[in-house]
């Protein structure tokens, strides 16, 4: 008898892990299709930024890196540090808000600033003035901050690119729940450096799937093993 339960034990534990396994392999599936969306996203022709009235259906899913194009104008004494590694090294994003000519504002990420060039007066030569076109990917805001650090929008110490508390500390009112990183045309005097987003998924689903369909195989021969030898 006591054999009989050691056995079932290990056969639902097989079964669960066997369960673990398919979810871990759906899951791929489920990653592989957002990899793709993306991947046309970030190639496909670009599209005008999504205005007002699409804002409450902007989600990570259906917009996340989403090619788009806005007209209108930077407000370059409006801008915002946000500290950054990139693979040019520890510096700052730039993020300035843009008013498009479709009259809603939008928070542009301009790229890359390295940190001797934080004081706005020694950036100067990279301002845009007057109207311009922007191309870039469509961002999801980020929230509250970093691991371990979070935003001071007080002190000006920001961490994130959290759209809602930058355009409040800002004084900018209602802006786009989203923000734009510009591609890599240069910019006056090099600086900021667009076009430095990195697009990377974790897609480790496959090796996931097969532990647990490993740990499930070890679970049914112990049982198997175990019943072989309950006489």
């Amino acid at each position: 008898m006591r054999a009989f339960a050691v056995v079932a034990l290990y056969l639902a534990s097989a079964a669960g892990l066997c369960a673990l396994g398919v979810w871990q392999l759906e899951r791929r599936t489920w990653k592989l299709d957002v990899m793709d969306r993306v991947e046309q996203r970030i190639h496909a022709p670009p599209v005008s930024a999504p205005g007002p009235a699409a804002w409450p259906s902007i989600s990570a899913a259906g917009h996340e890196y989403l090619h788009v194009r806005v007209s209108g104008h930077f407000l370059n004494d409006r801008g915002a540090l946000v500290q950054a590694v990139t693979e040019r090294g520890g510096g700052y994003w730039l993020l300035v808000p843009f008013q498009t000519s479709e009259g809603f504002t939008a928070l542009v990420n301009r790229g890359f600033v390295p940190p001797d060039l934080r004081d706005p007066a020694r950036r100067s030569a990279g301002e845009i003035e007057g109207e311009t076109t922007v191309s870039g990917l469509l961002r999801m805001s980020e929230p509250k901050g970093a691991f371990l650090r979070s935003n001071d929008p007080e002190a000006g110490r920001w961490y994130s690119r959290d759209v809602p508390a930058i355009a409040t500390a800002q004084g900018l009112g209602e802006v786009a729940p989203y923000f734009i990183d510009a591609d890599a045309r240069p910019n006056p005097g090099g600086f900021p450096v667009g076009g430095l987003t990195i697009v990377h998924f974790p897609n480790n689903h496959l090796v996931y799937a097969l532990t647990w369909f490993a740990l499930a195989a070890m679970a049914a021969s112990g049982a198997i093993v175990i019943w072989a030898r309950r006489a």
